[in-house]
């Protein structure tokens, strides 16, 4: 080999570029040439360093990323939770609704009397003494609606809200929205007159009383549904469609309202179609977050369709029915149809689609015994046999009640909510003024005849007519009771030792001051022509004017019957088909005077926990003997509510409702 054909390379590289062989090739990365000429003392730390910064900021803006997901799910999970179990307090999802305040902004309720004004919230009514609605003794009265304000004061709060809506604080806004509609509420207070010799005194509702004393309402509960429970599984994330006949505050549509109520809490998806909006519970249902279509044609059957059941709430729904069936060839199979009323006029109404439903549901034997008698008559044959479902007190009631329920926590017991309801009981009454002598006797229903309010207040009438002693502080109302007749007739029909006990000790001799309060004022049932009845006759009794007391019609009760002492439930024809308010009445341990038939006479035990009478004029005259012989038997009138109670715990409360509707529901569902 010669010396002048050895290439040296040299050390350093090529301004060029890259390192190449004789041959024109790259020098392989593994030769020991290429390991000489990049094996240099100094390490490029500069690309070095870049290349491991830039490495960490990639994985850091990853890690970031993650972290920005995890807080955004976080958050829109905790807002979720926040809306379906109800705690609203922030009005976050209120969509421009002005509900209730809370229990905590509400103010003491003052001795302004303004509990002869209903709420706005609660559709209730209002006494004007301007309007001629009949002629009674040149006395006129008319009923009219809370929201019906004065033009002059709606343009003030308009202009108002205005201001108050373009400050950017949503605390500011809301106190200028309260304090406009309090001012308001003064205002308008002072025009409406406290007594009318015809009409008597309004009293209530007593929402604010209730949220002092209780420190607690309803906007603060925290979800009823027990999610562990076989009705929340069976409902979860399935669709249901409930339908209203109308939305007044009796029973079908309050039913009906917290049937979705309990759908939502246990992770049902709700829709509502009502039929007839009359009435005041459309605020209710906003607060409740209870969705109701705008629609209730074309839109609600498109959403019937889609739904998992479909819910009727009353006979009223047939001609939805027939309409939705004509619609649909499955429909059939996806309705169940609740129905509350006993009357032969709905069912003939509904006679047509009875057997194109998948089940029929009522609320009470003798009802379901009477449908079945006119499907008979009309030879109906229905799809399976009916299913019965009677109601139940809601845990809102029971919990004021101190009855153990849903709503009961280690801060607000059983026994530390009996306590409060003797307090709102002393509170209410002083606000009706009422004594400890008074007997206050309540009907909470819609004002009609088949109510039997007048033939109340003949049984009223009559006990004054016979008993009335005047002394010098005025006429009271003290009547004598005839110990021996209901002495023979309670010990015939009931052989109960304490009763007999409570008897015997009886004086027969007390005097007492019966006082009755008749509710509700206001609702969309009532028959305006038999209200006009009513005032008439109290027009031309004077003395039973000033015994009498009016309500208006509120979801607000637990206060009035915190404060009352009796309940009557007078229905007439072929009676009550249930009867909500009796066991509500005997949730709250008062005795229930109602008529032998219907629903009411499965409910009350005679002699037991109440008192019954016969229908009609006949029975005005027991009613009367009823009404006078527990005025003058304090004691029996407790031992009485007291069993009415124990009765309501083991039958009436939400869990045996819900318990028997899941049964039903089960059955519907299973099948699809």
């Amino acid at each position: 080999m010669e010396e002048g054909n050895v290439i040296r390379l040299s050390p350093l590289r090529p301004a060029g570029g890259s390192l190449k062989s004789p041959s024109g090739k790259s020098t392989p990365r593994g030769s020991p040439s290429f390991r000489r000429f990049n094996s240099g003392r100094t390490p490029r730390r500069e690309g070095r360093s870049g290349g491991l910064s830039s490495q960490l900021f990639r994985s850091n803006r990853i890690v970031l990323w993650l972290l920005l997901i995890t807080l955004w799910a976080y958050a829109g999970f905790y807002f979720q939770s926040r809306w379906a179990h109800g705690n609203n307090k922030e009005d976050l999802f209120s969509g421009g609704y002005g509900g209730e305040s809370s229990g905590e902004n509400s103010e003491p309720h003052q001795n302004s009397r303004r509990d002869l004004i209903a709420n706005v919230d609660s559709g209730a009514v209002k006494l004007n003494s301007s309007t001629n609605l009949s002629s009674l003794n040149n006395t006129d009265v008319v009923l009219k609606k809370r929201s019906n304000l004065s033009l002059n004061k709606k343009t003030s709060v308009k202009k108002k809200s205005k201001r108050s809506r373009r400050r950017r604080s949503r605390g500011k806004q809301k106190a200028v929205v309260t304090e406009d509609v309090e001012s308001e509420v003064d205002l308008q207070e002072q025009e409406i007159p406290k007594q009318n010799t015809t009409y008597g005194f309004l009293v209530g509702p007593f929402g604010s009383i209730e949220d002092t004393i209780l420190e607690w309402s309803p906007e603060k509960r925290s979800g009823t549904c027990d999610r562990k429970g076989a009705f929340a599984r069976l409902v979860w994330s399935r669709k249901f469609v409930l339908i209203f006949h109308e939305l007044s505050m009796t029973g079908a549509p309050l039913a009906m309202m917290e049937l979705a109520t309990e759908f939502l809490s246990c992770g049902a998806t709700i829709s509502v179609i009502v039929l007839n909006k009359k009435g005041g519970l459309m605020p209710e249902l906003a607060r409740r977050k209870i969705k109701v279509l705008e629609d209730k044609t074309d839109l609600s059957f498109k959403t019937a369709m889609k739904a998992d059941l479909i819910i009727a709430g009353s006979a009223v729904c047939s001609s939805w029915i027939e309409q939705y069936l004509s619609r649909t060839v499955l429909g059939s199979s996806q309705i169940m149809w609740w129905i509350m009323e006993n009357r032969r006029e709905y069912f003939n109404r509904s006679k047509l689609v009875l057997n194109r439903v998948k089940k029929l549901i009522f609320l009470s034997e003798s009802q379901s015994k009477q449908w079945l008698t006119w499907c008979e008559e009309e030879n109906i044959q229905l799809k399976s046999e009916p299913a019965l479902v009677p109601l139940s007190v809601n845990d809102e009631l029971a919990f004021v009640a101190g009855i153990s329920c849903s709503l009961s926590t280690p801060s607000f017991t059983t026994e530390k909510m009996m306590e409060k309801k003797q307090l709102l009981r002393s509170a209410v009454r002083n606000e009706m003024g009422l004594n400890d002598n008074d007997m206050l006797v309540v009907s909470l229903s819609s004002i009609n005849p088949g109510k039997g309010q007048l033939l109340l207040l003949e049984s009223a009438r009559l006990m004054i007519e016979r008993g009335q002693v005047v002394n010098d502080s005025g006429p009271k109302d003290s009547f004598l009771i005839d110990h021996d007749y209901y002495s023979r007739a309670l010990l015939m029909s009931d052989k109960d030792a304490t009763m007999r006990k409570l008897l015997s000790e009886s004086t027969g001799k007390t005097e007492q001051n019966l006082k009755i309060l008749i509710g509700s004022v206001g609702s969309k049932s009532n028959k305006v022509p038999y209200v006009k009845t009513l005032l008439r006759y109290l027009s031309m009794h004077s003395n039973l004017s000033k015994s009498v007391l009016w309500a208006p019609a509120t979801t607000r009760v637990a206060s009035i019957y915190a404060a009352a002492d009796v309940s009557v439930m007078n229905s007439q024809g072929l009676g009550e088909t249930f009867g909500r308010v009796t066991i509500e009445a005997m949730a709250f341990g008062l005795p229930v005077l109602g008529t032998d038939s219907g629903g009411t006479r499965e409910i009350v035990k005679h002699n037991v926990t109440g008192l019954l009478h016969p229908l009609g004029r006949p029975g005005a005259q027991v009613l009367a003997k009823n009404l006078e012989f527990l005025l003058h038997n304090p004691s029996v009138r407790q031992e009485m509510g007291a069993r009415g109670r124990e009765k309501v715990e083991k039958m009436y409360m939400k869990k045996h409702m819900f318990q028997k509707f899941g049964e039903v529901l089960y059955k519907c569902m299973r099948i699809k």
